[in-house]
């Protein structure tokens, strides 16, 4: 007989609304979730002290705190080992707060073999639900593959406290899916890479939300389509199994200015928006580049190197190294294999183009 579906990870609870922070004693009640109530919260060492006197109220009382001061590989064992040396024996780890703090209690849980309950108080980017843990490391960066959490809360009052620029950088993240799209195809073309068509419709869904809403951060409307636009771009990636539906030529770069200029460098999402808008460009696309622009523009978000922080040599060193961050993974950086000053007279003109 045929198989005529497939099994698909995906959290068993997900939340995304005005005050849902309250639903999370009923959320973390369901025994799917925890079968035993002891639960382990993670929160960073800043604004998780606010965090945790707004949200104690909605938590049983014997809940374990613990802080986490970054997102690294070395902050992430750290946590897993204090929650493992506890002396009460948890059976979930919460996490409430934004990436970092995610990220790390993603890898923490794996490690420790617990399910991930993620509380996002803000939209920088899609690693709420995803199975990939995104960390610090000796090298610079690192992605981790990680169970994804089995329960997603988004809170969108608690997304209006964040600062604007958190918030805006999701729409960066949402957007790059295009670019990262476009990527997929391109590797399907030229080297029999197979593309998973379903990851593929969820990516492009989350990020067309974005490019075609007129909404702005301001709009509790808005607040909800980006919310469960990275959801779904985060659960592309879980069905795909490989971070291909929302990660190409676009995270390239922004890994290579992670590495190249860690000082400078500004939101992952911002950073996604700049490389899949000039991605877009160097592929040819040019209106659909100039409708990403557009979109960014109109968010406030960067548009050029310049608005990152970076001069235009710069930012050409970050996409001659970006393949090297990525071994294996066809762009359309890999495909045109430009040589360097063939890059700086693209990056000239990408910058010629779009500056403001």
């Amino acid at each position: 007989m045929a198989v005529l579906s497939r099994l698909i990870q995906a959290p068993a609870a997900v939340r995304i609304g005005p005050g849902v922070a309250a639903e999370l004693p009923g959320i973390l009640a369901d025994q799917r979730i925890s079968a035993s109530g002891r639960l382990a919260v993670a929160i960073s060492e800043g604004s998780g002290t606010q965090l945790r006197e707004q949200l104690a109220g909605d938590l049983p009382q014997d809940v374990g705190w613990f802080t986490v001061s970054r997102a690294s590989l070395d902050a992430a064992v750290d946590l897993a080992d204090r929650v493992r040396a506890d002396k009460a024996p948890y059976d979930t780890l919460v996490a409430i707060g934004g990436g970092k703090v995610i990220d790390a209690a993603k890898y923490a849980a794996a490690r420790l073999g617990m399910p991930l309950v993620a509380v996002a108080t803000n939209l920088a980017h899609d690693g709420v639900c995803s199975p990939v843990a995104t960390l610090e490391n000796d090298a610079g960066t690192g992605s981790y593959g990680v169970p994804n959490p089995i329960g997603v809360v988004i809170d969108l009052d608690l997304i209006r406290q964040a600062p604007p620029r958190f918030v805006r950088s999701g729409i960066g993240e949402a957007l790059s899916n295009l670019c990262a799209l476009a990527d997929w195809e391109l590797a399907h073309r030229e080297t029999g890479e197979p593309i998973d068509g379903l990851a593929a419709a969820m990516a492009r869904t989350a990020a067309e939300a974005i490019l075609h809403h007129p909404g702005t951060i301001d709009d509790a409307g808005f607040l909800g389509v980006l919310a469960n636009g990275l959801v779904l771009s985060g659960q592309a990636m879980a069905v795909a199994g490989t971070s291909r539906p929302s990660s190409g030529a676009c995270h390239e770069i922004s890994h290579a200015i992670d590495q190249l200029f860690p000082k400078q460098a500004g939101q992952h999402g911002e950073q996604c928006g700049v490389g899949a808008v000039f991605a877009t460009h160097l592929r040819g696309e040019h209106a659909l580049a100039a409708e990403m622009a557009a979109v960014l523009t109109r968010h406030e978000l960067p548009v050029t190197p310049r608005d990152l922080g970076l001069d235009i040599g710069q930012f050409a060193d970050a996409v001659t190294y970006a393949p090297h961050t990525r071994p294996g993974r066809f762009t359309i950086l890999e495909h045109l294999d430009l040589s360097r000053s063939q890059i700086d007279d693209a990056v000239k003109g990408y910058v010629a183009t779009y500056a403001r």
